[in-house]
């Protein structure tokens, strides 16, 4: 069942019995939090794309494309061949290079903070970068209430209850129901999981990546 951006804001609404103001006027951020944590938990294959961007000689710090959500590689040209970054946390990367002026090739990445990696060691040339990133698709806040989103149209469950989740937080409201609701979004979690890897061993057949058995 596919739910439009005002089909969900009244759900949320009629779930919850709340129509105050500043409820109300919280709903687009509800449903934003529901889509972020969906898009990052099962992190379909759908999201991801690649962009390319280049380092700076002695800048220790790459922007972040403006709908990253998280990565899965990151790779630089260095002579004509790519070579893969490996990633680890900010204090690694820090510690490993703490002295930001000691460049070369960079051996590492890491998120610093929402706009920015940090690379380790800073790098002692420019680069080109590839980013292969699971990204942010447009909210379906963003439009007019009768629009709708991939997540709308096929994980409506997921998005109803995340939203129910992040309202309730917000009422603080009765934990038994909170953790009905937040039951009911892990259970459409798991099966969108399982839509994700179903897909991804499809595509692999089709590819000619996986063996079939021998009957």
């Amino acid at each position: 069942m596919t739910l439009t951006y005002g089909q969900l804001k009244q759900a949320v609404q009629d779930y919850t019995e709340n129509d105050e103001t500043s409820f109300v006027n919280n709903l687009p951020l509800f449903i934003r939090l529901a889509e972020e944590r969906i898009l990052k938990t099962v992190q379909l294959s759908l999201f991801q794309k690649n962009a390319t961007a280049q380092t700076t000689s002695g800048q220790k710090y790459l922007a972040v494309p403006s709908d990253f959500l998280a990565p899965y590689s990151l790779a630089l040209t260095v002579n004509g061949a790519e070579e893969f970054l490996l990633f680890k946390n900010a204090d690694f990367v820090q510690t490993y290079t703490p002295d930001a002026s000691v460049t070369g090739v960079p051996k590492y990445y890491a998120q610093f903070d929402v706009d920015n990696f940090i690379l380790g060691p800073t790098p002692d040339a420019t680069y080109t970068a590839e980013l292969h990133y699971l990204y942010r698709p447009a909210s379906i806040t963003a439009g007019s209430d009768s629009g709708t989103t991939w997540l709308s149209e096929n994980a409506e469950i997921a998005l109803l209850y995340g939203a129910l989740v992040e309202a309730y937080i917000y009422m603080k409201g009765d934990s038994g129901l909170m953790n009905d609701y937040n039951n009911r979004l892990q259970e459409a979690i798991v099966s969108l999981k399982q839509l994700r890897e179903a897909k991804e061993t499809t595509d692999m057949y089709r590819m000619g990546m996986v063996v079939r058995p021998k009957e």
